[in-house]
Formats: C-alpha cells, structure tokens, sequence
C-alpha cells in the first residue's frame, strides 16, 4: 500500500468515526468501532473495517444501518476531505477484536486453572508435611 494510500486511509477513518457518531441517526446502530480503513491504490474505493461489539443480529443491523446511510455520509466527507473525487465506501465486519477478546478470556481461564492446581498442589504438599 502506497504512502499516500495509507494517509487517506487513516484521516478517512478519523471523519468516519466523527460522521458517523455525530450525523448518522439510525437505531439500527449498535456499539461499533472503525478498526482500519484500506484505501485502493488510486483512492477510488475504500474498505472500511467495523467491529461491532453485540448478537449476530446487531452486528448486521449496524453494517445495514451503515450500507444505507452510505451516501449521507459520503456526502458529509466532500467538505472535510477536499478531494476531487471521495471513495466508493464498502463497510466490512471484523471480527479480530471479539477474537482478541475471546483469546484473553481463555488464557484468563487458563492462568485461574493453573494457579488453582498450584494451590491445590501446595495444600497437599503441607498436609504431607505435617504428616
């Protein structure tokens, strides 16, 4: 990805983020982040990356609700990014931070299991002793 590609992306993904908080309306939104926004190598398009935290069922209510407010917001972007031509927008779910999330749960688990059976193995090991 080109530089330039890459400085679109990441003021994109700023007004984005304001726009959408501030402008767009729609109920169907739920609790939802813009993780990344990959930009094509003539800015013609751009993918933008949601993650939306919520049920299978609030997550597409929000890309719906993002889908259709699609061309609002491309009309918010024109005065903001004072380019000839705004990108195609095409919102995408990501699902690496509820992956992240899930992944920390099981190591937490994991590290509660462990020190369980240290303490289960130091009681054992105290009782024999005194045995």
């Amino acid at each position: 990805m080109s530089r330039r590609s890459l400085q679109v992306g990441e003021l994109l993904r700023e007004e984005l983020t304001d726009i959408i908080r501030r402008e767009v309306n729609d109920p169907r939104l739920g609790f939802w982040s813009i993780v990344r926004v990959e930009v094509s190598p003539d800015i013609r398009t751009a993918r933008v990356y949601i993650s939306v935290l919520g049920t299978d069922e609030e997550r597409r209510n929000t890309l719906e609700a993002l889908d259709s407010a699609n061309g609002f917001i491309r009309h918010h972007l024109k005065p903001r990014l004072r380019m000839r031509h705004i990108p195609e927008l095409e919102f995408v779910e990501d699902r690496s931070m509820e992956h992240a999330d899930q992944i920390g749960r099981a190591l937490r688990q994991l590290q509660d299991e462990r020190r369980t059976t240290v303490e289960i193995a130091d009681a054992t090991d105290q009782r024999e002793e005194r045995s």
